[in-house]
């Protein structure tokens, strides 16, 4: 896998967090997905794939987005 296609896995990990928490999920549903986020995170980190500037770069980008989307998200 490429950068490219690690970070695009990486946000769709984020959405299902951001999403779990807005629509007010089960707490086991919440932390399951902060789960594999977190250590999805931590893997490429370990790896030496990115560096813990591009993680907090692309994790603010991705929560950001997600609430500029959110009034769609619920009209939906």
């Amino acid at each position: 896998m490429n950068q490219d296609e690690l970070f695009e896995t990486l946000r769709a990990l984020l959405r299902d967090v951001l999403k779990a928490r807005f629509d007010g999920a089960a707490y086991a549903k919440l932390a399951r997905a902060h789960g594999y986020a977190d250590g999805y995170m931590r893997a490429l980190l370990d790896a030496g794939l990115v560096d813990r500037n591009e993680l907090l770069d692309l994790v603010g980008n991705e929560r950001r987005r997600f609430v500029d989307e959110v009034p769609a998200y619920h009209a939906a």
